[in-house]
């Protein structure tokens, strides 16, 4: 039964049975679904997700619808979700399974050079970007009403299959809430959806930090004969000085760098020669007069023998 032409309420318990019945439909199909998971407390529970969230909330456009869409994510109503270039499509249980639609204008590039001129310096890689692990000055600007990288509430149009004659039904509130909940996961699908690339904005940030191209004026620059009458000195004069020093210490360092090189000479090597072999030469030098001298003393006692057998034969 129906109430001018409104479909009966339908309980949370129900219409989350009904919600997983479509989800093993689709399913069986071969479809891939991407649902939103149910959940208790806060919807998005890190930096983009919250900002999301908070972005919906501040807007007067959307608080008579917010708090009917917040309660369909958490009940698990969203059971598809899908973010691309600009847009955002949803399949969404009511008291039937509807289609959601939201198309979001994406970032002008005026706009966007201002979002990475007011960030330069400041955001130091891509990984930092989307862990929303910087300065509470660059999160306040791509947060700020109007011109940050929010979405406003011009910049988006809707549309459902439901039978709601208003612009921002229930289901397209719950869809929205679950943008949050899967920047959480993947926060890089926000600059999908507002049609930039976060890239850009790293690279813009880093030319923020570039030194300019220009070299300083000549006027500003002092010439050699100004630092002369400065310091008191002849420029010229002080680097001949120093080259003249620089190229004798290279030589010194080159000499002892060569003698420290060159194999040890033969004095050294008999002065580290040990006791015992100086000892062994000496006895090889005066070998030879040792054996002299034993040569003359048998020569004497041949000749002293044959004296005495010429006596004794002279006798006989």
């Amino acid at each position: 039964m129906s109430y001018w032409g409104w479909k009966p309420y339908v309980p949370v318990a129900q219409r989350r049975r009904k919600a997983e019945s479509a989800a093993a439909k689709v399913k069986k199909v071969g479809a891939t679904l991407s649902p939103i998971a149910p959940s208790r407390g806060a919807i998005a529970k890190t930096f983009w997700g919250k900002a999301w969230c908070e972005n919906l909330e501040r807007y007067s456009d959307y608080a008579n619808r917010l708090p009917r869409g917040r309660t369909y994510v958490r009940n698990g109503a969203v059971i598809d979700l899908a973010i691309g270039q600009g847009e955002v499509r949803a399949q969404v249980m009511g008291s039937s399974l509807y289609r959601v639609e939201v198309r979001v204008a994406g970032v002008g590039e005026k706009h966007w050079k201002a979002i990475g001129a007011d960030c330069a310096g400041s955001i130091d890689s891509m990984v930092e970007l989307l862990q929303g692990t910087f300065s509470k000055t660059v999160m306040q600007r791509l947060c700020r009403s109007g011109d940050g990288l929010f979405p406003a509430p011009k910049e988006m149009e809707f549309a459902c299959t439901c039978p709601d004659w208003a612009s921002m039904c229930k289901h397209v509130a719950a869809a929205l809430y679950g943008v949050g909940a899967r920047l959480d996961q993947r926060p890089e699908l926000l600059f999908q959806l507002r049609r930039v690339d976060g890239n850009d904005l790293l690279a813009q940030a880093g030319a923020g930090l570039r030194l300019p191209g220009k070299s300083p004026a000549k006027a500003k620059v002092l010439d050699e004969s100004a630092l002369g009458d400065v310091f008191g000195i002849e420029m010229a004069q002080v680097a001949t000085e120093a080259s003249t020093k620089g190229t004798s210490v290279s030589k010194a360092a080159a000499k002892v760098k060569k003698t420290a090189s060159a194999p040890p000479t033969r004095a050294a090597k008999t002065a580290k020669t040990p006791a015992r072999t100086r000892r062994q030469g000496a006895n090889k030098e005066n070998r030879p007069q040792a054996i002299g001298a034993t040569r003359k003393t048998r020569g004497a006692l041949a000749g002293k023998a044959v004296k005495q057998k010429a006596k004794r034969k002279s006798r006989a």
